[in-house]
């Protein structure tokens, strides 16, 4: 396992200052987060579309640390043009040799065949680039139950879960287990959170996340590939993200 950093984590910055600090911390992977809001231009999924070569030069130009997975936030509800997006994210995937990438779950109450359908065609993109995909696990989608999870793991081979254990443990089933979605991870984010509205991002050691038995249970799954630190840089923060990063960079460090 190894430890890198969200570009959330630097969301407010321009994007060549927010590698820089990345690297100023001592992270040397980087997960980048390909969203329509983003403040970042070039991490902005339509844009990318449009200027894939254009977008890998700047990209490259801009940060000399290795890349560990893509979070790609699709722009659109349309699957004609998620899928659009995300040959040219697979595209830019396969040129930087990364070997993850995960998407969002459609929304809860999507029917499970919906989404299985989207996620195959999705699957079949990824697939022909060598890339391994990923669902997160959000409160409010189809992943929201550890148990759903599972399920759309198994009805896809090959289909893997980011987990983001924040949304199991402050979104609507926080009392139930997820130790049953540990052999389908293949990418995880890590930030604290508390069980109360309005404590899904703390400051570290506040909150609930059990950052020791994550580890453990990701090692006894075999799981090889990234922490990744996802402390979300906002404007409203009530506390010092940078510091709360650096701060979950030691933590998680110091575990494997």
């Amino acid at each position: 396992m190894f430890v890198a950093c969200s570009t959330l984590c630097f969301a407010q910055m321009p994007f060549d200052k927010a590698m820089r600090r990345m690297a100023d911390l001592e992270f040397d992977r980087v997960e980048y987060v390909f969203s329509g809001p983003s403040v970042h231009e070039v991490l902005k999924p339509s844009w990318i579309t449009e200027n894939k070569e254009h977008a890998l030069q700047r990209i490259r130009t801009a940060s000399g640390l290795l890349p560990s997975s893509f979070d790609i936030r699709f722009e659109t509800e349309s699957l004609d043009d998620q899928k659009r997006q995300f040959e040219a994210l697979c595209w830019l995937a396969k040129s930087m040799s990364v070997a993850v990438v995960s998407i969002m779950p459609s929304p809860s109450g999507t029917p499970s065949d919906v989404e299985q359908k989207r996620l195959k065609e999705l699957m079949g993109i990824a697939a022909r680039q060598g890339i391994v995909l990923t669902v997160s696990t959000t409160s409010d989608g189809t992943t929201a139950m550890p148990a759903d999870a599972v399920a759309l793991c198994r009805s896809i081979p090959g289909l893997g879960l980011t987990l983001d254990p924040s949304h199991y443990i402050n979104g609507p089933f926080q009392s139930a287990s997820f130790d049953e979605v540990y052999p389908y991870v293949q990418n995880a984010r890590l930030r604290d959170t508390g069980r109360k509205p309005g404590e899904f991002q703390m400051k570290i050691g506040q909150g609930q996340i059990e950052y020791n038995r994550v580890v453990s249970q990701l090692q006894r799954s075999g799981y090889k590939r990234g922490l990744v630190v996802a402390i979300e840089d906002r404007p409203d923060s009530p506390f010092d993200t940078e510091a709360e990063v650096r701060k979950l960079k030691l933590v998680l460090e110091s575990l494997i």
